[in-house]
């Protein structure tokens, strides 16, 4: 292995988005949970979901500002690392991008400060609205997001110059290429499972803890009802996603399932390990035919392997087969926890189930677990392509010395570890206190924007008898 620029890009670049993909994940689904609680507390007037809300937008706040950091620094590697690729795809994914900032991004921007300051400064009509338009902000964010890297892995409605130029020849089909739908709806939902994970977590240490009981107990149940439902709708998603890709990406596939040959009655490998070199696996244990009825629906369909391509064009085989298979693993984890949890519900005997709150203290980084192990999975299996089939990451990097980009690198690994770190760690700390299950102060209790006198008191309003 040489450590060129070309590879130390790579890595930087994954290390840095790594970094960022966890935040937006959890704050997408946060987003839409505090929606959900402050229209709750609006139509029911129960402290619980106030103080669920308040609890849990002081992590929202934090995870927010650290994913707009993170991102800004990404942003920054398409001119510094990958010059050729913005040269010559820029005019695609450029405007792309644009739109996310003009729509997402200021969205979030303008009811950011409502939804964090103003819970005492305007009325709760519109900090209800703020709260909605935030969560609105982070799924419009995802959209373009996944609509450019979608492109990347689909490519479709351009046309290529004389001197290599992509041009789009209509956005309309930049915008929905054919692995938009599948994987906008699997990131979406997978920020989802995340949530409920950490919410179920977090709630289930403070049962165990026995704190803040009344709201411990509320959100643990929202977060296992939303378990329950989306973890067995990701796998149907997720199959999907798969076969799209397949249709459009089959060395991706060849590679996520470990497919060496061209054959009929391709199987799904429990487990493997596979040898890039030797072009094929060792200690396989699968099930025959199960791989071709997943993706052709069909136990007897031939499918591609790895052989129908040559060796310059397949995807690292090992690190993409192992990401598929622990991001499968983490989603059957959610999927049985979720059903679990349903089952306790239903039996009433939710609240004493001692073993399955540990169960979801550890399984609280789940979600975090199956985000990150399946972008590795999607973009180490589109390689060595970083426009699929048109751009070969080769041909996008910036003609840099290796020195320089290990440099950057090593920077960044620094300042990671200390910001994000203590980020995390201070996350943590919130997360471990929990909820405050105290009623807040009459100056507190009143609905945001109602006007208060001297000690508490509401003042009267125009017109209205003292």
């Amino acid at each position: 292995m040489e450590w060129d620029a070309l590879l130390l890009s790579r890595l930087q670049f994954a290390f840095t988005i790594g970094f960022h993909i966890i935040f937006p994940a959890f704050t997408i689904g946060l987003a839409s949970f505090l929606a959900v609680l402050e229209g709750l507390w609006l139509f029911t007037r129960k402290p619980l979901y106030k103080n669920l809300y308040l609890f849990w937008v002081k992590i929202f706040a934090l995870s927010f500002g650290m994913g707009v950091v993170s991102g800004v620094v990404m942003s920054y590697q398409f001119g510094t690392n990958w010059s050729v690729f913005s040269a010559l795809a820029g005019s695609v994914i450029g405007p792309l991008l644009a739109y996310e900032v003009l729509t997402a991004f200021f969205l979030e921007a303008s009811f950011l400060g409502i939804m964090l300051f103003g819970w005492k400064r305007v009325g709760p009509g519109l900090h209800f609205f703020s709260t909605i338009m935030v969560a609105l902000g982070t799924l419009t964010s995802a959209f373009w997001i996944l609509a450019a890297n979608s492109w990347m892995q689909t490519p479709q409605g351009f046309a290529v110059a004389e001197d290599g130029v992509m041009v789009a020849t209509s956005f309309a089909e930049v915008i929905f290429n054919p692995s938009l739908p599948s994987r906008f709806a699997h990131m979406v939902l997978a920020a989802y499972l995340t949530t409920a994970m950490a919410v179920a977590g977090a709630s289930a240490f403070a049962l165990l803890k026995n704190r803040a009981l009344p709201e411990s107990r509320t959100a643990i149940r929202m977060a296992i009802l939303m378990m329950a439902v989306v973890a067995p709708l990701q796998v149907l998603v997720g199959h999907e996603s798969g076969v799209v890709a397949h249709e459009h990406q089959p060395a991706k596939i060849a590679a996520m399932e470990g497919w060496w040959t061209t054959r009929a009655q391709q199987p799904t490998l429990l487990f493997a390990w596979p040898d890039q070199q030797a072009e094929r696996n060792y200690a396989e244990i699968g099930v025959p035919g199960m791989g071709s009825w997943f993706v052709a629906g069909d136990a007897d369909a031939e499918l591609q392997g790895l052989d129908a391509f040559a060796a310059e064009d397949r995807p690292p085989v090992w690190i993409t087969f192992w990401s598929f298979r622990i991001m499968v693993a983490m989603g059957l984890i959610m999927v049985a926890l979720g059903l679990w949890g349903a089952l306790w519900w239903l039996l009433k005997r939710l609240d004493g189930a001692r073993w399955y709150q540990r169960f979801l203290v550890l399984a609280a980084p789940s979600g975090f677990i199956a985000v990150l192990a399946g972008w590795i999975a999607a973009e180490v299996g589109r390689q060595p392509y970083v426009v699929y089939g048109v751009l070969r990451t080769a041909d996008a990097v910036s003609p840099v010395g290796a020195a320089s980009v290990a440099a950057s690198l090593l920077f960044f690994i620094v300042v990671y570890a200390v910001v994000f770190t203590a980020g995390a760690f201070y996350i943590l700390r919130l997360i471990g206190e929990g909820p405050d299950t105290v009623e807040p102060e009459p100056t507190s209790v009143e609905p945001p924007g109602t006007p208060l006198g001297v000690g508490g008191e509401p003042r009267p309003l125009a017109g209205e008898a003292r």
